[in-house]
């Protein structure tokens, strides 16, 4: 046997010994054989997206945290509405909070088109403004049970492009074929029992075999409040502890807590280089100043630091030796870890790997690094308001 070829079979074997872990680990699932294709962009994920939609021949069904009354949104609601006139059944369920400014006729349009469309956990002003804390911050879409999309994109135009500037956000998102989807498809009809009491019309039927030809193992962890544990950390932590060679974290909304430092510090001591690709503008001011306040500790232990600027970044990916990559809905927050509904894909893939690989060498490149010198050098009023805004990064 060649030296490639042994060395391709000692990678592939410890993918497969990694995801083992993570299925004891994050009460996951993992599947074989899925075709899976990266979209770097929203300006790539969205065509694709709508063309699977237009394509449905049995259900749809979506689960998106914003989706907005814009030209995205209207495009999609279009889709839908004709796909219902197919005869496809279409279910949509959307965050009541994070959908808190689409205006109420947009899914009232949908719902006299056909369509059936619920919000999570609409307000129960009986009980007090508990209620808030709750959110649904997954994004997904599931068609005819097969082809299901993730990532970090919500339904409007800011998601839309390709990361050209601030109204054009940096975000990332799947398409996966094979029985992945079959996942997804039951985390969706969990959701939406979970809010109506029955299943939703558009549920597939689950219980056949969907039989993949791709060459990508898919795992799938989904975290939330009614766990007793946070599994979208642990898979996480354990993605960090299995590195190797390399790991790159492009991540929004960066609260990571003392767990997953030390997890991040000790994959450096054991030689392990560590670039984490953060905003250098960020949408949410707060998260920012919090985040800026764990770079000392970051980089004095040895961590490089990259905020990429030209856009917004909200992509949410974790990168590992070339050859997995954790991707979904979570970012690397108490908020993520905690309290919202998440979805993030663990794919197991060289190809897929490489594709990756691409893409955040292109984001570095847009980048600036952040060195300890540079960084102890902000004015004294920044320190002050990260001193000030550090308690309530639980709340973010």
């Amino acid at each position: 046997m060649s030296r490639i070829r042994r060395k391709k079979k000692r990678g592939d074997s410890r993918i497969r010994r990694f995801l083992g872990w993570f299925r004891r680990g994050t009460q996951g699932t993992a599947t074989q054989r899925n075709r899976v294709k990266l979209f770097p962009n929203g300006g790539d994920f969205f065509p694709a997206l709508f063309e699977a939609v237009a394509e449905a021949q049995r259900s749809i069904c979506l689960e998106f945290y914003i989706i907005r009354d814009d030209v995205i949104g209207r495009e999609l609601a279009l889709h839908l509405e004709n796909a219902v006139q197919r005869g496809v059944k279409v279910s949509l369920l959307y965050d009541y909070i994070g959908c808190f400014d689409t205006p109420s006729a947009y899914f009232r349009r949908l719902e006299q088109a056909g369509a059936a469309c619920r919000s999570f956990n609409p307000p129960p002003f009986r009980r007090g403004l508990a209620w808030f804390d709750k959110r649904n911050h997954r994004k997904i879409a599931v068609v005819d049970g097969s082809t299901a999309f993730a990532g970090g994109l919500n339904i409007g135009v800011e998601y839309a492009g390709y990361g050209e500037n601030q109204e054009q956000w940096r975000d990332v998102g799947v398409r996966m074929h094979g029985p992945a989807a079959l996942e997804l498809q039951r985390l969706f009809n969990e959701s939406w029992q979970g809010e109506t009491g029955s299943p939703p019309a558009a549920c597939s039927e689950l219980s056949h075999r969907l039989k993949g030809n791709g060459d990508a193992t898919v795992h799938i962890v989904s975290g939330g409040p009614h766990h007793n544990r946070s599994y979208i950390r642990n898979a996480f932590r354990l993605a960090i502890a299995g590195a190797v060679r390399r790991i790159v974290i492009a991540t929004p909304y960066f609260i990571p807590g003392p767990r997953i430092i030390r997890s991040l510090l000790r994959a450096v001591r054991k030689g392990v280089q560590v670039q984490l690709l953060l905003p250098a503008v960020s949408d949410v001011p707060l998260v920012r100043l919090v985040s800026r306040g764990t770079y000392a500790q970051l980089l004095k232990g040895g961590i490089e630091i990259y905020e990429r600027e030209g856009t917004i970044l909200h992509a949410k990916v974790m990168h590992i030796d070339g050859g997995w990559t954790v991707l979904g809905s979570a970012n690397i927050d108490q908020r993520s870890f905690h309290r919202n509904y998440e979805v993030n894909v663990i794919v197991g893939s060289r190809t897929f790997g490489r594709q990756v690989d691409r893409m955040l060498a292109d984001d570095l490149g847009r980048s600036r690094p952040i060195t300890l010198d540079a960084h102890e050098q902000r004015g004294w009023i920044i320190r002050l308001l990260e001193r000030l805004v550090s308690p309530i990064s639980w709340f973010l």
